[in-house]
């Protein structure tokens, strides 16, 4: 076991198949809950837990995209757990959802960003995300009224884009800068960064300062997120436009919502790579060795305080 005396438990549940949950528990020597869920013609979530857990530290890894077809079910779990008799109940959320709407930009709007935080602080003891979208939050603190802790993709972008040659990393815009740069400064490629001007939901462009210098190169976009993936696409717009004709994306969370992904391929992209955050078939980047030291954290402090 991570802390303590070898009787303590330390039991990792998920209520779908997610590629980092073997990981963890390989890592760091969890033991894998074992539980029963569905759902019922109508929609609604049917859960059985069939691991004690009575006195075992629990640990929830959630996959929260699409959160509106998984959030309440997660809150079964995390009540459920604490009903049985968890110590505690930690989550990792690799993906942390409802970020967007940090304020309110029009009068009647729901700042949902912190409904949700509140929402989920009542059943949970500590949160670890990857790359949240803090924008017009300094940290999760913020809004969220339970210990968080925010791992960083970019080293394990960096770490993938280490070794490889000829290549031209390209931020879609200004907000990406100080994230592109880490992580060029880490690989050793050069990189450029984009103007963007959002339109809309589903509508932007991307202007891209003179390339000629680095043609010939791969030029590889790199993201947080992507999601209706019209930035990426119309990143790859002005790259073709310039005579860039090896390009790649490289992103940490692949949403891929309305089928973007094929979009994104369809429009001028070779390849497309995620991190593991989110269940997809480009997941290419495994993020477990960075989660894993924020998880020793939070269960040494738990296991300290429970003793």
């Amino acid at each position: 076991m991570i802390v303590g005396k070898s009787s303590e438990r330390v039991v990792l549940f998920c209520l779908e198949n997610h590629p980092l949950r073997e990981k963890l528990c390989d890592q760091l020597g969890l033991e894998q809950g074992r539980l029963e869920f569905r759902r019922f013609p109508d929609g609604e979530s049917y859960l059985r837990i069939d691991t004690p857990v009575s006195g075992a530290r629990c640990i929830v890894l959630a996959d929260l995209s699409y959160p509106d077809t998984r959030y309440l079910a997660h809150l079964f779990l995390f009540e459920t757990l604490r009903e049985l008799g968890a110590r505690s109940v930690g989550l990792v959320a690799p993906y942390l959802c409802y970020m967007r709407q940090d304020r309110r930009f029009r009068a009647g709007e729901a700042v949902t960003s912190g409904v949700f935080a509140q929402s989920l602080s009542r059943h949970i003891d500590w949160l670890i995300t990857v790359d949240p979208h803090l924008h017009r939050y300094h940290s999760l603190g913020e809004i969220y009224s339970v210990p968080t802790q925010v791992v960083q993709g970019a080293p394990a972008l960096a770490s993938w884009l280490r070794g490889q040659n000829d290549l031209l990393l390209v931020g879609p815009d200004a907000e990406s800068e100080q994230w592109v740069a880490s992580i060029a400064e880490a690989s050793s490629h050069p990189y450029v960064i984009g103007a963007k001007q959002r339109l809309g939901d589903r509508r932007v462009e991307v202007a891209l300062p003179d390339l000629s210098r680095y043609r010939g190169r791969t030029a590889i976009i790199i993201d947080d997120v992507i999601s209706s993936g019209r930035t990426v696409g119309e990143c790859v717009k002005a790259l073709r436009l310039q005579g860039m004709e090896a390009i790649l994306c490289a992103a940490v969370h692949g949403i891929f919502a309305e089928a973007s992904d094929q979009y994104l391929l369809a429009a001028g992209l070779q390849s497309l790579v995620t991190t593991n955050t989110i269940p997809h078939s480009t997941n290419g980047i495994d993020i477990s060795e960075l989660l894993a030291p924020p998880i020793r954290h939070f269960l040494n402090q738990d296991g300290s305080k429970s003793r």
